[in-house]
């Protein structure tokens, strides 16, 4: 199967592991809609909405910028339309967008706290709930419709919730979503399943917020989840829905079980992500 000429819908994919969903996708001649934050450059977080869109075109596809703040419905609405507008409709939603702190109980402030439940669990219902209609007429018309939450498998250990409570609470509600709205829209034949990585990614996150250079070295690029989102679009929406996908996982399943590629420095330890 091949994603030319689909539209892919991508919170979050100015930079990391949305743009290279996007990327992905764009070697295929898909359109890309690049919903995110970012219209000024930043030293500590490289990329743009323009960025991006002119490296999705680069690879091969059509790329759409779109400055949105998952926050504000009427935002996601306006974004939802210039997509449909532009392109015709949506056939894959990517909810990537998060925010993060590792923090416990007492070292959380309510601001930062209300930021991560209304970007990971709020703002993944708000584009989700913006995006159903058009998925499902996509579905309607015999296509593959898929929305892939990144996210990770709801394990309910007290090791997972300990340390940072807040965060995981805000990451277990996107996929809390996967597993209602699977449910919810699986005889329109719309996919919803999770991604999660084995292994730390390099990304923006991980060098600012998780361990600095140390840290990078011993992650995998965004390519391989890229590459694992890839083979999940590309499988039947109508068969393949409620999952909790892990990186390395997929890939094995189509039979690409050397990930040496991905490695940011060849050889060395890699680090276990959260939640696995």
């Amino acid at each position: 199967m091949s994603l030319r000429g689909k539209t892919v819908f991508i919170t979050g994919a100015s930079r990391g592991i949305g743009l290279a969903i996007g990327l992905r996708a764009a070697r295929d001649g898909a359109n890309v809609a690049i919903a995110a934050k970012t219209a000024e450059p930043n030293p500590k977080l490289p990329g743009t909405v323009y960025s991006a869109a002119k490296e999705i075109d680069e690879a091969g596809g059509k790329g759409l910028p779109l400055v949105c703040d998952i926050r504000f419905e009427e935002q996601v609405a306006d974004a939802v339309q210039k997509t449909v507008e532009t392109f015709g409709g949506i056939d894959i939603l990517v909810n990537n967008a998060s925010a993060i702190s590792l923090t416990g109980t007492e070292h959380t402030p309510m601001k930062r706290y209300d930021l991560m439940h209304s970007i990971n669990t709020r703002g993944t219902f708000v584009v989700s709930q913006a995006c159903i209609p058009h998925l499902r007429k996509a579905a309607a018309n015999g296509g593959n419709a898929h929305v892939l939450n990144l996210s990770p498998p709801l394990n309910m250990e007290t090791r997972w919730f300990a340390p940072h409570v807040a965060y995981t609470m805000a990451k277990f509600g996107m996929s809390m979503c996967v597993l209602g709205m699977a449910g919810e829209f699986k005889k329109d034949g719309i996919a919803f399943n999770a991604l999660w990585p084995r292994t730390t990614i390099a990304t923006a996150a991980i060098k600012n917020l998780l361990g600095g250079d140390a840290a990078m070295k011993g992650s995998r690029s965004p390519a391989i989840m890229g590459d694992a989102a890839y083979a999940i679009f590309n499988r039947s929406s109508r068969e393949h829905t409620g999952n909790f996908y892990i990186d390395d996982e997929v890939l094995a399943a189509e039979g690409k079980t050397d990930l040496s590629e991905y490695a940011m420095v060849p050889g060395a330890p890699l680090l276990p992500d959260f939640f696995i």
